[in-house]
């Protein structure tokens, strides 16, 4: 389960704005009504209805849509201090049915006509579950970006030109990127624990971030260039098996080996694809992409570095002229991150 990716271009007329909202979305869990708390259809009780549907056909499920969302405007609908503005839907393209393990990504396009505001709030009913919401403008740039969980409102949307646009996009995709570390990159922390656990001095820790961050950065460029384009369902549990493979490792060795140079790096490519297919997923305005990517990626620096320091201030400094340092502290996080990620590894190969 993910949420739906909606995309609200600003048209400006002479008096009005017209909206064009192109939606990314999983139409079988909303006909399903699948607990949007759920991160697995199959945690959820509708799971034997949210599978019997993606085996429909698109017109099948397509008319399964309709027949249940009759009235739309009551799910989806721009509104301003004085109006609510109903959607139009425009066209719905539901692609054929392919793996069945893979979400069937449909795509709404929706048209809100004569806005007679400068600010509005977009509202998504709940029971579609959570929705990044991107407003921008061919005149005005971006606009907003915003998730929305639970109250069904978006915060106040103002059309207005902003001189610092391309500052604001920096910083908001650079906290989105130390975000991704940072409380939310569980996966990725452990990764750099490990790596940090095993070195002895910063200068061969700050060599293998290095190597690390050379090997992400370019596979996220080419991720999202779409280069190369790899299913998460391959991506995500090599990246787990790559936490379990250094915690291993840490294990049986005391300190660096030349083989932990490549193998870093190797690794590297791969969380550089899971980078790219968070942004691929979020999206990048396009007249500040590259600009986009390169402090999304200072912003992953950061979050790197900030486990870095905290692993220091509270593992090393505190303990590492012991002489059990290795036998008590070593020895035991790396067991633990190996078996964590080894836990990840067959829960996302399976499950």
């Amino acid at each position: 389960m993910r949420p739906t990716i909606a995309n609200l271009e600003i048209i400006k007329n002479e008096k009005t704005f017209n909206a064009n909202l192109s939606l990314r979305v999983n139409l079988e869990s909303i006909i399903a009504g699948i607990n949007p708390k759920h991160k697995n259809s199959k945690e959820s009780e509708q799971s034997d209805l949210y599978d019997d549907l993606r085996k429909l056909d698109p017109k099948q499920l397509l008319r399964e849509f309709e027949n249940k969302f009759k009235n739309i405007e009551n799910y989806i609908f721009l509104e301003t201090k004085k109006n609510k503005y109903n959607p139009i839907i425009n066209s719905i393209d539901v692609p054929q049915i392919e793996d069945l393990e893979l979400i069937r990504d449909s795509i709404i396009n929706i048209n809100f006509k004569d806005i007679e505001s400068d600010q509005f709030r977009f509202f998504w009913s709940e029971n579609f579950g959570p929705i990044i919401l991107r407003v921008n403008s061919m005149e005005f740039g971006e606009l907003h970006t915003e998730l929305i969980k639970n109250n069904g409102y978006s915060s106040n949307i103002t059309i207005e030109k902003n001189k610092n646009n391309f500052f604001k996009n920096f910083f908001n995709y650079l906290i989105l990127g130390y975000e991704h570390i940072l409380p939310k990159g569980l996966d990725h922390i452990l990764f750099v624990l490990a790596l940090f656990l095993l070195s002895s001095n910063f200068k061969t820790l700050i060599l293998q971030i290095s190597i690390f961050t050379i090997a992400h950065t370019i596979t996220l460029f080419l991720g999202v260039f779409n280069v190369i384009k790899i299913s998460s369902n391959i991506v995500e549990p090599i990246i787990a098996l790559s936490i379990a493979y250094v915690g291993i490792e840490n294990l049986f060795k005391n300190k660096l080996s030349k083989s932990r140079t490549i193998i870093v790096f190797l690794f590297g490519l791969l969380h550089g694809l899971g980078f790219a297919g968070v942004l691929n997923d979020i999206g990048v305005v396009k007249e500040l992409f590259v600009s986009s990517l390169i402090s999304f990626n200072i912003g992953v620096e950061l979050g790197q570095i900030s486990v870095i320091v905290l692993a220091y201030l509270f593992i090393k400094l505190p303990f590492y002229k012991m002489h059990w340092y290795s036998r008590k502290v070593t020895k035991p996080i790396s067991l633990l991150i190996s078996i964590v990620g080894l836990y990840w590894f067959f829960e996302r190969l399976f499950f």
